[in-house]
């Protein structure tokens, strides 16, 4: 298996959707690092905050999809979460096919790391809302590794990236959303924000809106390659995918 390759027609930016989770399990270090030995521009992934206060890598509330036991990530401490082990999600896999091998939840500094070492940006989404605390430790961590610049921060949480913007007017943040609407362009030029939207509800009349009024724009999540060139075409910013490249 590789990647599936797409024609641009400008300079659109690739993130690699939970690492390159077309290839590997979704949020581990495997996923992460084989989309670092590859040309894309960013990697994506999704934190929780767990309740010792840690930012441990994954994106569902439970554990119930990824692994073989079912905990509520927020309500376990990240020795706890990290002795959970997680399946293999790798499409049309089975035991018998490779070597069983045995994946754990990374925390905030391994995901950092490895974008780090392979001079990958980091496009961190925040699940749920973040309290203030919270995000000051997250923007610490992130700074004790010299990594602050090389971040986009995403949320569909409107209010974690208000505090974030409230913190530093230099950072990069992206509002998630799953439609485009007047409120959502109120929000992005009231808070300095840019837009992260389902590839799906996007059109070439928002995108050239979101810029008119000095905006990027990221799309989430195409796997489709005609897709992906169409909105290449239209002037799309950033294109978040599972598989494309």
């Amino acid at each position: 298996m590789d990647t599936v390759k797409f024609k641009k027609s400008n300079d659109v930016l690739v993130v690699a959707h939970r690492g390159l989770s077309g290839l590997e399990t979704e949020n581990t270090a495997s996923a992460f690092v084989a989309a670092g030995n590859r040309s894309y521009f960013g990697i994506e992934t999704d934190i929780h905050v767990t309740s010792d206060g840690k930012f441990v890598v994954i994106h569902d509330d439970t554990t119930e999809r990824v692994a073989k036991i079912t905990v509520n990530v927020e309500e376990k401490t990240l020795e706890e979460l990290q002795s959970v082990v997680l399946k293999d999600l790798r499409a049309g896999k089975s035991d018998a096919d490779y070597k069983r091998v045995d994946l754990r939840m990374p925390e905030l500094g391994d995901y950092v790391g490895i974008c780090r070492k392979y001079n990958k940006k980091c496009v961190l989404e925040l699940k749920n809302p973040f309290s203030e605390k919270d995000i000051k430790a997250l923007l610490l961590q992130i700074d004790s590794m010299g990594y602050t610049e090389n971040m986009i921060f995403i949320s569909f949480c409107l209010e974690n990236l208000v505090i974030m913007r409230g913190m530093s007017k230099d950072l990069k943040l992206q509002y998630l959303v799953s439609e485009f609407g007047d409120k959502v362009m109120d929000a992005l030029n009231e808070y300095n924000l840019d837009l992260d939207i389902c590839y799906a509800n996007l059109d070439k009349a928002i995108i050239d809106r979101v810029h008119q009024n000095g905006h990027k724009v990221n799309c989430w999540t195409c796997d489709d390659e005609k897709s992906a060139e169409k909105l290449s075409a239209w002037g799309v910013d950033f294109i978040t995918s599972n598989i494309l490249e």
